[in-house]
């Protein structure tokens, strides 16, 4: 076998990934049978924020001190892992977006794929891959909740369903994305 095939079985890649298209079904079946508004953020959200929390499993392997005691460069590899991660939750949404319903712009996916994926690698980071999706679990929760964001906090705090375009959504998402992608990929997992 190939590095690429041990390294996606490792890090549960089919069946995070068949969780992601699953869960991006689901909401488009969802969204057709008009549970949303027009404009409303909150379905494609939760495709995106399900999507990473799927991924999210694949962040820490088997044996993290295999991992570490390993013979090639980690770093370039947990950064692509992240990045390709984004990119596939995002592509997933819009693959299944072009079937029917239009329930996000592009900008919108990308910038809450990315900062969402940021989110992911953070937890890892902070907490392993077991607990990676909790700090999405967390901030999805409270941007569902949350009063009408008026102030600058809390359209911080809400970034992940504010329209795109939105100088505080697009930065959070970038700053987040950044961050937790850095911290990732230069630490890994915790143990």
């Amino acid at each position: 076998m190939r590095w690429l095939t041990l390294y996606a079985r490792s890090r549960q890649v089919p069946a995070s990934l068949a969780a992601v298209v699953i869960s991006a079904v689901a909401v488009w079946a969802l969204a057709r049978e008009g549970s949303g508004g027009p404009g409303d953020p909150r379905l494609p959200v939760l495709v995106l924020a399900t999507g990473a929390m799927a991924a999210s499993i694949g962040l820490s392997g088997q044996d993290l001190g295999l991992d570490r005691t390993a013979a090639i460069r980690w770093v370039p590899r947990r950064a692509a892992h992240v990045l390709l991660c984004g990119a596939v939750v995002g592509t997933v949404l819009l693959t299944v977006q072009a079937m029917g319903e239009d329930m996000a712009t592009t900008a919108f996916v990308v910038r809450d794929s990315a900062g969402l994926m940021g989110l992911v690698a953070l937890g890892a980071a902070l907490t392993g891959g077991q607990y990676a999706w909790t700090l999405p679990f967390a901030w999805l929760s409270f941007s569902f909740f949350a009063p009408p964001p008026t102030s600058a906090p809390m359209r911080v705090a809400s970034w992940l369903v504010l329209p795109p375009g939105t100088a505080e959504g697009t930065w959070t998402a970038l700053v987040l994305a950044v961050a937790g992608t850095t911290a990732y990929a230069v630490a890994g997992p915790r143990r």
